[in-house]
């Protein structure tokens, strides 16, 4: 699935399951909620802090889809064409850092 046809799908949900779409407000304390879980596994189970038996069932996939459906709403409601400024954000990381990494000797 591509990511016009993502925005689709959630404005669909949202229209066909859910009332409206919570105030963009609303939205982005959603999505800090979400980040907030992401990162809680990632320095759980990846970094140096111990991970909680009650979060090891816990799946990163599922935190990570959450993300991106709130970041789709957000787009979705500020009319913004995702795949459009992904695709253009693309383009010019790919200008710009096509040599920046190979020439990082940290990495």
């Amino acid at each position: 699935m591509n990511i016009t046809n993502a925005q689709k799908a959630v404005d669909d949900w949202i229209k066909e399951h859910g009332v409206r779409y919570f105030n963009e407000l609303t939205n982005m304390a959603q999505l800090t909620e979400e980040v907030g879980e992401v990162a809680r596994i990632i320095a759980r189970r990846y970094g140096e802090q111990s991970e909680k038996e009650s979060d090891k069932a816990k799946d990163l996939g599922e935190e990570l889809a959450d993300v991106v459906f709130v970041v789709l709403c957000l787009a979705n409601q500020t009319g913004i064409d995702l795949q459009k400024a992904f695709d253009e954000k693309l383009a010019l990381k790919t200008k710009r850092d096509h040599d920046r990494h190979h020439n990082n000797k940290k990495l």
